[in-house]
């Protein structure tokens, strides 16, 4: 049975849009956070799709409500709440009773190839979400570093198993069969089960 939200992140260039936009997919996934505003292609990938939270993005307000606002109907199943950021909020996120029985799914991929990905996706120019609060793309390394570290010490702690994104996985970790179309071969997922 999937949960009211999965806690979803990973760095900017990581894939993590796309992994997001394949398991809503999945029957019982609610998409109704996507709205024209909230949508970026390019080259042929659908780029970004709904409601993305943090810096420059929609505020992180750690309650419920505040967060389910993005989405037309908030009680339709399962959402995936995405921010770079979750994992700077896991700590609190563990300690609110309202987030009991939630999930967490963190996403990694080496810093420079996500690096360079986010900019052949368009970097700077992406027009949704917005990155401009980062500034440049010195800090925008820096903080793709630090969340990778952040990201990879979290699933140490919490002993998370690091798998490729595949078909196959979906299907033993949400119990439903979607095709998984590419399988990189430097991005590695993990999902904790609250």
């Amino acid at each position: 049975m999937l949960p009211n939200r999965i806690f979803f992140t990973g760095v900017p260039g990581s894939r993590w849009s796309g992994i997001a936009q394949t398991l809503e997919q999945i029957p019982g996934m609610n998409t109704t956070d996507r709205r024209p505003d909230k949508e970026y292609t390019h080259h042929e990938y659908s780029g970004h799709k709904g409601a993305y939270f943090g810096r420059g993005m929609t505020d992180i307000v750690l309650h419920p409500d505040a967060l389910d606002q993005e989405w037309e109907d908030p009680s339709a199943g399962c959402k995936i709440v995405k921010s770079h950021e979750w994992v700077d909020w896991f700590d609190r996120i563990e300690k609110e009773p309202l987030f009991a029985g939630d999930w967490k799914m963190l996403v990694y991929r080496p810093d420079q190839t996500s690096f360079a990905w986010w900019h052949e996706a368009g970097g700077f120019e992406i027009k949704y979400p917005d990155y401009s609060a980062y500034e440049n793309s010195a800090n925008m390394l820096a903080e793709i570093i630090r969340v990778n570290n952040k990201i990879l010490d979290y699933g140490r702690i919490n002993n998370c198993r690091w798998e490729y994104f595949t078909s196959n996985w979906v299907t033993e970790n949400f119990g439903y069969e979607i095709n998984v179309d590419h399988v990189w071969p430097d991005v590695l997922v993990t999902l904790i089960k609250t």
